[in-house]
């Protein structure tokens, strides 16, 4: 199951990354519609138009995670590279901003638009959110756009996201939401026709699974709503200053949580 989402989605994103490539909108349904339009005028003028284009998220991380001058900040599931390149001018030249993914497609994007736009305190990593190839405690803050609802174990996703961390470090996450009440069967009716939200986590599972690795001060703050009882929310939450720091977590560690990828099938919304 975990190779079946994963291949959903990294087709997915393929082709929003070629669409941009050739200066068309990201495809696949009503993120095509928010995307882009989440970061204002400003902002979109510090990025190339590709960058924006490609953009499939439901939120503008950038803009809640406080970044501050010559931090290190981690973009899971970076795309065309808008988070990241938006990161690198807020942590600027003492800084360094680096971007995760899957995807051939979007990680060759998003070192064109780096290159485009001058930014030389950037780097991009091929991998899975669910195994970061990043060293333990090597990040300030953990920034992601609408992808934890995408992954296929999403406890192994906070788990890394406490690891990579440091002490005192922190995450600004936009992430699509379910309200408690809906069940996976639920969400997953809903996710047909909004851009594969059907793994959503429900508002407590994600406060429970944050928690249940080490990450205090949690708030999830919901900003509008994407469907019946589905949510685009901002989440933060911190890492204690006095955590120890921790190797990457086994399988038979991790607890089970309900979302379960995009829940699409073959031929679904993916």
């Amino acid at each position: 199951m975990t190779h079946q989402i994963h291949e959903l989605v990294r087709d997915r994103y393929a082709a929003a990354a070629v669409d941009a490539s050739h200066g068309a909108g990201a495809c696949c349904g009503p993120q095509q519609a928010i995307g882009g339009g989440l970061y204002d005028a400003l902002e979109r003028a510090d990025v190339p138009d590709s960058a924006v284009l490609a953009s499939l998220g439901c939120g503008n991380p950038t803009a809640v995670a406080e970044l501050r001058e010559g931090e290190r900040v981690l973009d899971l599931g970076s795309g065309g590279g808008i988070d990241v390149l938006l990161s690198a001018k807020r942590v600027g030249p003492s800084g360094r901003a680096l971007g995760l993914d899957m995807t051939d497609e979007m990680l060759a994007l998003a070192q064109r638009n780096a290159a485009e736009a001058g930014a030389t305190n950037v780097e991009f990593l091929k991998g899975h959110i669910e195994a970061v190839p990043l060293p333990a405690a090597s990040v300030d803050v953990v920034i992601s756009n609408c992808v934890v609802n995408l992954a296929a174990d999403k406890a192994a996703v906070f788990a890394e996201i406490a690891r990579v961390l440091r002490p005192g470090g922190r995450i600004g996450i936009a992430d699509i939401v379910a309200d408690d009440a809906l069940t996976p069967e639920q969400r997953a009716e809903r996710g047909s026709y909004v851009g594969c939200i059907a793994g959503a986590l429900s508002f407590s599972e994600f406060e429970a699974g944050l928690r249940g690795v080490g990450l205090s001060e949690i708030s999830l703050t919901p900003t509008y709503q994407v469907a019946d009882g589905m949510h685009s929310v901002i989440v933060k939450a911190v890492k204690p200053a006095d955590a120890p720091v921790v190797a990457r977590a086994t399988s038979a560690e991790l607890p089970v949580l309900a979302g379960t990828g995009c829940g699409c099938g073959a031929g679904g919304c993916c």
